[in-house]
């Protein structure tokens, strides 16, 4: 998923919570994921708070998924995945942009599935992600290139997805996209669940 842009004012609600969110993506890429997801969420809290655009709150949770999928959290992963999927179910969805979301949402399904060594049901999920994307018009080439490999019968170990994840840019947290100017640091009263609760 793309990282949402949008012109921010000196004190706004927006330049708060995506500098938060930039402080948790280098945590990310530091590897201190336990660190990130405590800024991914505040900048969520704070998004919501203010009623900002969803685009910042899917970015935040993208990230979060991505922290979680890093350290090898997969349930917690599936989970996400598994009620994301439930709701589109219950609710199509309505447009192209939905539908490449519920796209992104098999592939990162298919990939947990697959780092867990389920490559009949990665080969499910990517097969999911490569026909909705096409439906909605697009095309996610991470997922159609993982398709091809599995129904080739290659073996494709974790480190391999990564590489090509990254290659691919599967990742939105990426070191050429974090501008650490604008990274805001929170104590740990602010990033402790009481405060954030």
């Amino acid at each position: 998923m793309n990282q949402p842009s949008e012109k921010v004012q000196e004190n706004s609600p927006a330049k708060l919570h995506m500098g938060i969110a930039t402080r948790g993506k280098l945590y990310a890429l530091e590897g201190n994921h336990a660190r990130a997801m405590q800024y991914y969420r505040v900048a969520i809290r704070v998004t919501v708070q203010h009623k900002e655009p969803e685009v910042f709150f899917r970015h935040y949770l993208d990230c979060v998924m991505e922290s979680l999928e890093l350290t090898g959290a997969y349930d917690d992963v599936l989970a996400y995945c598994d009620k994301a999927i439930e709701l589109y179910t219950v609710n199509p969805p309505p447009n192209q942009l939905a539908k490449m979301d519920l796209a992104t949402i098999y592939l990162r399904r298919g990939s947990v599935l697959l780092k867990r060594k389920d490559v009949a049901g990665a080969r499910v999920a990517m097969q999911l992600a490569v026909d909705t994307a096409k439906s909605a018009g697009g095309r996610l080439k991470l997922a159609e290139t993982v398709l091809r490999w599995l129904t080739s019968g290659f073996s494709v170990d974790s480190a391999r997805l990564v590489a090509e994840q990254k290659r691919g840019g599967y990742f939105s947290v990426q070191r050429d996209k974090v501008d650490p100017s604008r990274a805001i640091e929170l104590s740990d009263e602010m990033l402790s669940p009481m405060f954030n609760g």
